[in-house]
């Protein structure tokens, strides 16, 4: 998976959350966006594993390797403990979407991906 295709992958995810967050809902059972949430949690945290590597291969600057590290890890510890709850509700999505770390997280993608544009 290259960088352009994990980026893609969680800003997709924090753009679903944005809308399960807003359905106002207690938990994720018996609701299709609630399947849906756990998939795009899952697929965030995979394209968070290897981020830093992939940023590696379209020679990203170190320095802000380590930036994108830190953001990684500390994004990815908040979305392995809200996939890892029996139930996911709007509220709870609400408040990792509103995380300081997952935002310093997008913030680092949405730079990235700016860079990458300009690279072509």
């Amino acid at each position: 998976m290259n960088l352009k295709s994990r980026c893609d992958a969680i800003e997709e995810a924090y753009e679903f959350m944005l809308a399960y967050a807003a359905q106002g809902l207690a938990e994720d059972a018996g609701s299709s966006s609630g399947a849906q949430v756990r998939e795009f949690l899952r697929k965030a945290i995979q394209s968070l594993n290897g981020i830093v590597e992939a940023g590696a291969a379209e020679q990203v600057s170190p320095a802000f390797l380590n930036v994108l590290e830190r953001d990684a890890q500390n994004s990815l510890a908040a979305l392995e403990m809200v996939l890892a709850q029996r139930a996911i509700s709007s509220m709870l999505i609400d408040n990792l979407n509103a995380s300081i770390h997952l935002r310093a997280l997008l913030t680092d993608l949405f730079l990235l991906d700016e860079i990458l544009k300009l690279r072509k």
